[in-house]
């Protein structure tokens, strides 16, 4: 934790969100101090029980918040959320475009009273020809160009994670953060949109603009012409692979020191990086069969001892091993609230950035289903009687 009270102590946010983007938001918001409540519906959050590739969802971006469980569909329960609501800064929300105005959760139902709310709408696209579409990241990435660019030629391929989800959140979150610095200023609160298309065309904005330069349209990832003649996966021996680079002339020579390649270093072909560019095709595979007779473990000693780039080729299980997250505390525990290993405990990757030279960190694990819910009620003045009606009727749980 960090020296002083984090910079949002004090904020209350109510967030309207599942999945990924809308969590995201949320969690960044919580992560630096805020109360953040997340409503869930009467059966909880259906991220929580989502499997394969989303089963890390609900614990990875629900940390350091509350839960309440209301029935918006109850017209007690729309009223009960709208009066959790006029108690908050900020409210966020990532239901498709509509919905939170059937129960008057909308910003203009929820600002008509209190002209300081912030509220985050995040969707698939800003209001637009698009606007109506479903959207998911996978979507977006597909015409939005990343795809294109992360796939080999005729085959557009998605990153390999929630990029647009996770960084729409982002967004979201810096979004509020200014109109929060704006609202001390004129008092007065606005609305927030952020969204996933719109994320994904500012991700791929430097490939519009190699063209734009250029006038010639971007190669796919796997088959671009490089900036730099020596940026690359090899193979190596035992068939280990590691990335390797030298991206500037004065690192083409400490490159060819490192590895005793000076006929390299003295061959008039390849005197500054363009020329090395232009030579490729004839400079990577001697590379390659040159490069082929050390392990990884020995390339990685060499390049680190010189000072260049290098990356071995890391899966995401073994960043729990990561010798540099675990000295700097780049991981925290957080509890399990569902799924088979429920009431245990795994680590989770934390903000990547210090606030006081300390990483923001786990106050709270994921919430169980609706664990704050009599708390948050009572707040609100409603008695055990109240709150029992509440439940008899499933306007809340």
């Amino acid at each position: 934790m960090t020296k002083h009270p984090l910079p949002l102590a004090g904020l209350r946010v109510v967030e309207f969100t599942h999945m990924v983007m809308g969590p995201t938001c949320g969690m960044v918001l919580a992560d630096m101090g805020a109360e953040v409540i997340k409503v869930e519906p009467i059966e909880g959050d259906r991220t929580r029980h989502l499997l394969g590739s989303g089963a890390g969802f609900f614990p990875m971006f629900n940390r350091n918040k509350k839960s309440i469980k209301i029935n918006l569909q109850s017209p007690h329960g729309a009223e009960l959320a709208r009066r959790l609501c006029a108690t908050a800064d900020v409210v966020a929300e990532n239901f498709k475009p509509g919905s939170m105005v059937k129960y008057g959760l909308d910003y203009a139902s929820l600002s008509a009273s209190n002209d300081k709310l912030i509220y985050a709408s995040l969707k698939g696209f800003l209001p637009g020809p698009y606007d109506h579409r479903t959207a998911l990241d996978e979507v977006v990435q597909m015409m939005g160009g990343l795809a294109y660019m992360t796939g080999r030629p005729g085959d557009p391929l998605r990153a390999g994670t929630s990029v647009n989800d996770i960084m729409g959140g982002m967004f979201g979150a810096i979004g509020i953060l200014g109109a929060l610095i704006q609202r001390g200023i004129t008092g007065r609160g606005q609305e927030i949109q952020s969204a996933l298309f719109e994320n994904n065309v500012f991700l791929v904005g430097q490939h519009m603009l190699q063209y734009a330069i250029t006038g010639k349209a971007a190669e796919p990832m796997p088959n671009r012409i490089s900036a730099w003649a020596v940026y690359d996966v090899f193979t190596v021996k035992n068939n280990e692979q590691i990335f390797l680079a030298a991206v500037s002339d004065s690192q083409w020579q400490t490159f060819c020191d490192a590895l005793g390649f000076a006929d390299l270093k003295a061959d008039p072909r390849y005197h500054d990086n363009n020329a090395r560019v232009s030579m490729r095709d004839s400079l990577i595979p001697e590379l390659r069969q040159r490069l082929a007779v050390f392990t990884a473990a020995e390339l990685t000693a060499i390049f680190e001892r010189a000072g260049l780039p290098f990356a071995p080729i890391v899966k995401p299980e073994e960043l729990f091993d990561d010798p540099h997250l675990q000295a700097t505390g780049g991981l925290a525990e957080v509890r399990l609230t569902d799924g088979p290993r429920k009431g245990q405990t795994a680590r989770a990757a934390l903000l990547p950035f210090t606030m006081d030279g300390q990483r923001l960190g786990v106050r709270s694990p994921p919430p169980n289903q609706g664990e704050h819910t009599d708390e948050l009620l009572q707040a609100l003045g409603l008695s055990e009687a109240d709150i029992a009606e509440m439940r008899e009727r499933r306007d809340v749980a």
